[in-house]
């Protein structure tokens, strides 16, 4: 014997399935819509004419002014100077001669851990990054705490930068070995290209 359902039930029946596919409609929508969303999120990259009127616009700020002049003033033209002293050697990833010249940064640094090293009778900050307050610092920084002034270290490196706060360039310490021993290397960056 089969089972028939009654005129109550089928209307039951329906009333239960109805907000069913009502809700999975609503929740299909609005997926399509955040996916629509992201898609038209992923940004273009900016064209040079943006970039050239963004930075113009930069210029016109307080703090752009402020960079303008550093970098017109003599202590700037210093810093930019040194810093082209180290292109080739940063374009190629090769080893650099450098000799630890202090163990504490300027006043007011805020470039993590570092100290300041002299590469070609040039003075630089040797950054290694943010310290950081976990197991890992420990670990990953750990030789580094050893260095000493007058230590003769090797760095590679990938970028130099500057601050018109600092009176020297910033080099990246990416690779760093002290007597053919390797002190620190820094971990590749994950999920980038």
């Amino acid at each position: 014997m089969l089972f028939k359902p009654t005129k109550n039930m089928k209307k039951i029946i329906y009333a239960l399935i109805l907000p069913l596919v009502g809700v999975s409609g609503l929740v299909l929508a609005s997926r399509e819509r955040k996916h629509e969303a992201s898609e038209t999120s992923t940004s273009k990259p900016i064209s040079a004419a943006d970039r050239k009127a963004a930075l113009k616009k930069w210029e016109a700020t307080p703090d752009g002014i402020k960079y303008k002049k550093w970098e017109a003033s003599p202590e700037g033209k210093k810093v930019y100077a040194s810093e082209a002293k180290l292109r080739k050697y940063i374009r190629a990833f090769t080893n650099m001669e450098a000799v630890v010249t202090s163990l504490s940064l300027p006043p007011g640094s805020r470039v993590g851990l570092g100290v300041m090293v002299r590469i070609n009778g040039e003075d630089y900050i040797l950054s290694f990054g943010p310290e950081k307050a976990d197991k890992n610092f420990t670990n990953e920084f750990q030789p580094l705490l050893s260095l000493k002034v007058n230590d003769k270290l090797i760095i590679r490196n990938h970028w130099v930068s500057h601050a018109p706060k600092y009176s020297y360039p910033i080099v990246s310490g990416d690779y760093v070995e002290r007597d053919s021993t390797l002190m620190y290397k820094r971990a590749p960056r994950q999920g980038g290209c």
